[in-house]
């Protein structure tokens, strides 16, 4: 079983890229994500995700997102 789940945010860095000894493309990179709902304070809490893409989607990040884009 897999499990999946589906973030939107904002890249804190540009993605990290990386290859495996045998050659796999490795891209890293950390997603900030803004709650929906507010604090008793009034504001906003943000979450922040280590992400880490492999293969394709890891050329795919690193070809066309970079630090504060959307994703």
């Amino acid at each position: 079983m897999l499990n999946n789940i589906i973030l939107q945010g904002r890249l804190t860095r540009d993605p990290e890229m990386q290859a495996t000894a045998t050659g796999i493309s490795r891209a890293t990179f950390t997603l900030a994500c803004e709650q929906d709902y507010k604090n008793p304070n009034g504001e906003r809490d943000t979450d922040f995700f280590d992400v880490v893409a492999w293969r394709g989607t890891a050329d795919f990040v690193q070809r066309y997102f970079g630090k504060g884009q959307l994703a």
